[in-house]
């Protein structure tokens, strides 16, 4: 059987996109880790399914690179807007679309140029940091800059939710870091009973932030919108960046910009198609 796909990515977080409007995806945890594998197939962080939703315009299944399905993906829920718009799913002069998700319904407002979307600015809702809904198994009402052993050495950590768990780790540099060392070592701590993706940031100033992230089941990867949130958020909880202003987050994949509010988080950035083919399964 062949199944249609579309490669896209944003940052560089890339994943492969399916119509489940028009065709059946059987298994696609196994799917994700045979596509998945960048030098024996198409290569990506994840497989991604569009499917229709009786709550939204359509809804998003995000399976990561291990085959272990994922709550939520800001990179990959903003090119799903682009997906349901080029695909002819909603109508082409749509100003915003409504992607439902495993952490509810996304509302995603579109960027164009020259007619074609390019990018979007979704409502990713309000950060959690309550440490038992995150989840992390530690004391208090917040985990903000809490010290904590990991991997034989104490780190400061701030832990936030944007629909799937986070850990924060403010830092000097982060370029050197031996990230398929470490990142293993957070993601799976008995802290963190759901597993974690890990953020490791430099403050470069107010409004600038850079970051590698480790993400759970997929390893180190090129952007993480999520992530971006929450290192957004940790920085303003920490001190170091002002609410309700706009921080640019660079990654190793490109920008993000990151306005956190009182109600809200908002993420915008590009969402990209690079290539269309079949693929035999």
């Amino acid at each position: 059987m062949k199944l249609s796909f579309t490669k896209m990515h944003g940052c560089g977080n890339d994943y492969i996109y399916f119509n489940a409007f028009t065709q059946s995806i059987h298994n696609p945890e196994e799917l994700s880790i045979r596509l998945s594998q960048r030098r024996k197939s198409i290569g990506g962080d994840g497989i991604i399914l569009v499917c229709p939703s009786d709550a939204a315009d359509a809804k998003m299944r995000i399976f990561n690179a291990d085959g272990s399905e994922a709550k939520m993906c800001g990179n990959g829920v903003r090119c799903v807007a682009k997906f349901v718009v080029d695909q002819g799913l909603v109508p082409s002069d749509r100003e915003t679309v409504a992607i439902d998700t495993l952490s509810g319904v996304k509302t995603i407002r579109l960027l164009r140029e020259n007619g074609q979307v390019v990018g979007a600015t979704v409502d990713m809702a309000q950060a959690i940091l309550t440490p038992k809904e995150i989840p992390v198994l530690l004391e208090g009402d917040r985990v903000i800059g809490r010290p904590v052993e990991i991997a034989g050495k104490s780190w400061d950590i701030t832990c936030v939710s944007m629909g799937n768990p986070h850990c924060v780790v403010f830092m000097d540099q982060v370029e050197t870091l031996n990230l398929e060392q470490l990142g293993p070592c957070f993601e799976k701590n008995p802290i963190f009973p759901e597993q974690v993706n890990t953020e490791f940031i430099r403050v470069l100033d107010p409004h600038t932030l850079q970051m590698r992230v480790w993400e759970r089941g997929s390893g180190e990867t090129w952007a993480c919108g999520t992530g971006a949130c929450a290192a957004a958020v940790a920085a303003v909880e920490n001190g170091y960046c002002p609410k309700n202003e706009d921080i640019t987050v660079h990654l190793v994949g490109g920008d993000l910009v990151i306005r956190y509010t009182d109600q809200t988080v908002y993420m915008t950035g590009e969402a990209v198609t690079a290539f269309e083919g079949e693929v035999e399964v």
